[in-house]
Parts: structure tokens; C-alpha cells; sequence
């Protein structure tokens, strides 16, 4: 069967396997992974720059008590006639922060203990996963509360790094099952052969085959760090004297702003909560779409090259009039 040459170059870049560059970027690629790093983008913006763009400051009192969303007030005021709009601005940052640094702490921990123990094997993982296991069961929310109130000033790093150190052994129990199953693999018996220490063959060879549930357990820690915060902001535990979304929830409540139909003054601060959660859910399901080929749909990965039916190939020589079918 002939075929043009056109037409072999076509077959042949299809099937050839992405450059590298190109295969590191197909996360990137996906609608939803796009859509919710944008959405972070943006929040994150607002955390760098928030207390300078804020209009009012958050603390200030004014006469316009209660003032629905207006050209002087975007999102209205409170009862003491503060500013809703430089509340959430100002408080994108405490939200931000807790939930970062939370993440980064207990994702750190989860891949030292959960790798460690996976791949030593023997009586290390014994006593990794029996120290996961202990913390599996410690309840961290309320170990938040009991802190918060014995610390006076219980800031947004120390909220932070007790929900990191209460979160860190779901993860790192999932990442000891999947280093268990890496680490009789042939690349890795072929490092061990050729002399490789352990903690090389670790970092070079196990984790990079680790790194998209890396990223999902780092968001979903996330997710639970700002949601923690958040709660305790809204019960009261946290410091109310810093402003974050739950702290605005917490105020609203209080004074009844549902009873008085003041609407703006708890509806942004739940707009904010659901978009920053919804982008962080998208960046997971763009994880997960990216590491698993069944859920690949957007990213481009699992397009396959398929045969034109009805078309019989043709080999063009010369004029169009001129042609030799197979």
C-alpha cells in the first residue's frame, strides 16, 4: 500500500512518544486544572496585596450602619458600620497562610515517615507505622481547641502546625503502600545492583514516581487546613482580633446578620470559602486525571491515532490527475 510522504511524517509524529517538555506539561493543559490554578492565582494576589488595596480599614467604625453594597461600600457594612470588602481582603491572608503551611508541614512529614517506612521495611516500618498509626486516632480538631485556649495569643503558625502535626498520618500512610509496591520494581533492584545508596535510590528513582500523590495528599491538606481554620474562627476559639473569612462569619452570626436580612454581610465570605475550595478541588481532579489514564480526557495523554475508515491511501506523483491506488 503506498502512501504519500506527507502522510508517513503525520503516522510517524502521532505515534512517537511527547518530548519530555511536552509531557511535563500536560497537567497544565487540562480545563479544570486551569481553571482552579487561576482561581488560586487570584486568591493569592489578594493575600499579598489585600491590606494595601483594602479601602477602609477593617477595624475602622463609621455612621453607615448596616449599608447594604453601595459605590462608597462594595459589599456593605456592619452593624458598627465597618467595611465588609476590607474585612475579606485583609483576612484572605491568615486563610492562605494556615492552609499553605499546614500542607507543606504534614506533607513533609507524611513523605519522610510514610516513604521511610515503605521502602526500609522490617523493624523501621514497624515503629514508623505504629507512630502513624497513634496519630491516625488523635483527634486534631479539638486538640486545636484545647490550645487555643490555654495560648493566649494562639497565631495563625501555631494553628497551623497543630493541624499539620494532627493530618500528616493519613497521608503517609497512603505514600508507605505505594513505596511498598515501588520498591521491588526492576529500575530499583537495577540501582540497587549497580551500587546505589538507599536514600538515592529514594530520592531519585521512588519519589519521582510518587510526586502526582504527593500533590493530591498536599492539596487535600489544604483543603482541611483552611477548613479548620475557618471553623474555629467562626466558634469562637481562634483569635477574633485577626481578621480572616471565618472571623467576618463569626461577627455576622453573632449579631444576627441573617436575622436583620443583612445578606452582604456573610454571603462574600461564603462566595470566597466555596471559590477557594472549588479551585483546590479542580487542582485535584486535574491530578488525578494526569495519573490516572482512564480519567485522561482533557490533557491530551490518552488521545490515540485511529485509522480513517472509507479513505483508501493515495499516492500523489506528478499532477492530481496522475494517481497509483494501492
Amino acid at each position: 500500500m503506498a502512501v504519500t510522504a506527507a502522510a508517513e511524517v503525520a503516522v510517524t509524529d502521532a505515534t512517537e512518544p511527547p518530548a519530555p517538555g511536552r509531557r511535563r506539561l500536560r497537567f497544565l493543559r487540562g480545563r479544570k486544572t486551569v481553571v482552579g490554578l487561576g482561581i488560586l492565582a487570584l486568591f493569592a494576589v489578594i493575600a499579598v496585596i489585600g491590606p494595601w488595596i483594602a479601602p477602609y480599614d477593617p477595624d475602622a467604625m463609621s455612621d453607615a450602619l448596616l449599608q447594604p453594597p453601595s459605590g462608597a461600600h462594595w459589599f456593605g457594612t456592619t452593624h458598627t458600620g465597618q467595611d465588609v470588602l476590607s474585612q475579606i481582603l485583609v483576612g484572605t491572608r491568615g486563610v492562605l497562610v494556615v492552609g499553605f503551611v499546614a500542607g507543606i508541614l504534614a506533607t513533609v512529614l507524611s513523605v519522610l515517615i510514610g516513604v521511610s517506612a515503605g521502602f526500609l521495611g522490617g523493624t523501621a516500618d514497624e515503629l514508623l507505622s505504629l507512630l502513624s498509626n497513634v496519630f491516625l486516632v488523635i483527634p486534631g480538631l479539638p486538640l486545636i481547641i484545647i490550645i487555643a485556649s490555654l495560648v493566649s495569643d494562639a497565631g495563625d503558625l501555631l494553628i497551623a502546625a497543630v493541624i499539620a502535626f494532627t493530618s500528616w498520618a493519613w497521608g503517609a500512610r497512603v505514600l508507605r503502600a505505594q513505596t511498598l509496591s515501588l520498591r521491588r520494581r526492576d529500575y530499583v533492584e537495577a540501582a540497587r545492583a549497580t551500587g546505589e545508596s538507599t536514600w538515592r535510590i529514594i530520592l531519585f528513582e521512588v519519589l519521582p514516581n510518587l510526586t502526582a500523590v504527593i500533590a493530591s495528599g498536599f492539596v487535600g491538606t489544604v483543603v482541611f487546613a483552611i477548613l479548620s481554620e475557618i471553623t474555629l474562627a467562626f466558634i469562637g476559639v481562634a483569635d477574633i482580633s485577626d481578621w480572616n473569612w471565618g472571623t467576618v462569619l463569626f461577627w455576622a452570626q453573632s449579631n444576627q446578620a441573617l436575622a436583620q436580612g443583612a445578606w452582604w454581610w456573610f454571603v462574600p465570605a461564603g462566595l470566597c470559602i466555596a471559590l477557594l475550595g472549588m479551585s483546590l478541588g479542580l487542582i485535584n481532579f486535574g491530578i488525578d486525571e494526569f495519573v490516572n489514564p482512564r480519567l485522561r480526557t482533557e490533557t491530551g495523554a490518552s488521545r490515540k491515532v485511529r485509522m480513517r475508515v472509507g479513505f483508501t491511501p493515495v499516492a500523489r506523483t506528478g499532477t492530481p490527475e496522475k494517481e497509483t491506488r494501492s
